[in-house]
């Protein structure tokens, strides 16, 4: 990975920050992106502290907010020509139903529809890099999810597992129709369950609710640092440089739900989610980025 760009969003804690630790040991330039600045800065000391790395560069990213991912997407094409590796890991868990800044539901909105629009407008330096790689975190709970198509956005009958088990699996359906999409290119596109991974995922932290079952079942949790192994192996390995379309567990590629398998669901969840972000018909970026603003190192130049 020496010299290679890579993304990874929610790096700040968890999965994410091990991802990239390990990634920078690896040589990678990584970019953490991080809705907190606060929490991001401390993830980046952290991160050059673990991995001893001076190729770690903060920016600000919030997936809630088409906006931002617009901004961060547009500031990256600035700084840089190729983009070696997106790694799709930011997550929320919503006990109660929250939405986002542009009236999504917030799983739906954070865990899908915002990697949605970020991966899209990365998609011309992911297939600039020698080979570009998409790779997306999703998990064993697509198996119980369905794309409710008539209240996608859960209005009415919320609850916590049927919105996350349905961003879980618009994840993998979004990854199978990208690789479609990506075929004939070097570009891949495969996501992942990462097992039961002791996270803060689904802990409150304004109120710390959810805190204290995480604590109690900790021990029987796998740790970010291993959770994160898959995602390092999809993004770096040379053993699947020629692979996409797949969901991996344990770096071996895993089955799928049916619905997980339905290219045709998958293709009807990519023409709704373009119509939710923008997309269709244009490029989906306006003419008022203020780019430069959110990169939190000014001294970053295209490598």
């Amino acid at each position: 990975m020496r010299d290679r760009i890579v993304i990874v969003t929610g790096a700040n804690s968890g999965m994410g920050l091990a991802a990239t630790v390990e990634l920078a040991r690896l040589g990678a330039h990584v970019i953490m992106a991080c809705r907190s600045r606060e929490r991001g800065e401390q993830a980046l000391q952290e991160a050059q502290r673990q991995s001893g790395s001076d190729r770690l560069r903060l920016v600000q990213l919030d997936l809630g907010s088409l906006a931002s991912v617009r901004t961060f997407a547009a500031a990256f094409d600035e700084q840089h020509d190729t983009l070696d590796a997106l790694i799709n890991n930011a997550g929320v868990v919503a006990i109660k139903r929250q939405t986002t800044a542009d009236g999504f539901e917030a799983m739906m909105g954070v865990n899908h529809l915002g990697h949605f629009l970020l991966t899209n407008l990365l998609l011309e330096p992911l297939l600039r890099s020698p080979q570009g790689r998409v790779v997306t975190v999703s998990s064993g709970a697509h198996k119980i999810g369905n794309i409710h198509f008539d209240d996608p956005h859960l209005t009415k009958g919320y609850s916590v597992w049927k919105g996350y088990a349905q961003s879980k699996l618009a994840n993998i359906l979004f990854t199978k129709e990208l690789a479609e999409r990506l075929k004939g290119t070097k570009a891949t596109a495969n996501s992942l369950h990462p097992g039961a991974v002791g996270t803060n995922l689904g802990v409150d932290r304004a109120t710390g609710f959810g805190g204290k079952i995480h604590a109690l079942l900790r021990p029987f949790f796998l740790t970010p640092e291993e959770g994160a192994r898959t995602t390092v192996y999809l993004a770096s390995s040379p053993e699947v440089s020629s692979i996409s379309g797949e969901y991996f567990y344990r770096k071996r590629v895993a089955p799928v739900s049916a619905r997980a398998q339905d290219m045709e669901l998958a293709r009807r969840l990519w023409a709704w989610s373009e119509q939710e972000v923008g997309l269709s018909g244009d490029t989906g970026r306006g003419a008022d980025f203020h780019s430069g603003r959110l990169w939190m190192d000014a001294n970053v130049r295209r490598p």
